[in-house]
């Protein structure tokens, strides 16, 4: 038994919104993302897919997509991703009742691997503008816009703590932690995000988001105080699929 995780799977079966305009490893990724599942989960294996999951603005245009998710093998987590429409924040429960025992959907509660909870919330990471120099040096930025962004890590934040508080009065003591957005951004070393993983002693962090290889650097990698730190992105990967615990 193994827990694996992937992001930004970007599926598109009743939109046809190709992805190819960003890139090469984005050309039939559908087929990769199938092949590398396939090639590495087991059925008893648990794959945590860290959001971004369809491009369809309603539930009913996501059908085939979470249909194809479904059809991997393992037991299937998702996270909320910033494009995910179809995924109203305050109706998490519905979808976990209309997919029970297919699809598990991870806000304001916490799934179980052995003895690990797993908990997560999309998250925010204020991305700019950020105003350069010619040298590329940072000026300045926003701050209308990192105002806002502000805003939205306060709301992610009482999300993900709700998640912790349940998983901890639940008695579990160990944890690893999901964001569909990176924990920091270009100019942070630490963030609520990293704070409340150091707090709780989680074991990693889990993220995605960061498309292209000039994005792939934007926040932390490796180990950090403790606590690895792995970015999933599918691109990033090549599909396939990061080996979190086994």
């Amino acid at each position: 038994m193994a827990l694996y995780a992937l992001g930004d799977l970007h599926l598109s079966f009743q939109t046809d919104k190709s992805m190819d305009v960003f890139g090469g490893v984005w050309r039939h990724h559908e087929k990769k993302i199938e092949k590398q599942v396939n090639r590495l989960v087991k059925p008893e294996d648990t794959l945590v897919l860290t959001g971004d999951h369809s491009w369809g603005r309603k539930l009913e245009e996501c059908r085939e997509d979470l249909d194809f998710i479904e059809n991997l093998p393992g037991r299937k987590i998702l996270l909320r991703g910033n494009h995910d429409m179809f995924w109203d924040a305050k109706k998490t429960e519905r979808l976990n009742e209309e997919f029970q025992g297919r699809l598990f959907f991870l806000q304001n509660n916490f799934a179980v691997y052995r003895d690990y909870a797993l908990v997560g919330t999309k998250g925010y990471t204020f991305e700019g503008p950020f105003y350069l120099n010619r040298r590329g040096q940072i000026l300045g930025w926003d701050e209308k816009k990192e105002q806002q962004a502000r805003k939205l890590v306060s709301r992610e934040m009482t999300r993900l703590r709700e998640a912790f508080r349940q998983a901890w009065e639940a008695g579990y003591r160990k944890f690893i932690l999901f964001l569909h957005y990176p924990p920091t951004n270009i100019l942070e070393k630490t963030s609520p995000f990293t704070e409340i993983a150091e707090q709780y002693r989680a074991e990693a962090v889990v993220y995605s988001h960061c498309h292209g290889e000039s994005r792939f650097g934007d926040s932390i990698r490796g180990e950090y105080h403790g606590i690895k730190y792995y970015l999933v992105s599918g691109d990033y990967l090549k599909f396939r699929p990061q080996l979190v615990l086994e």
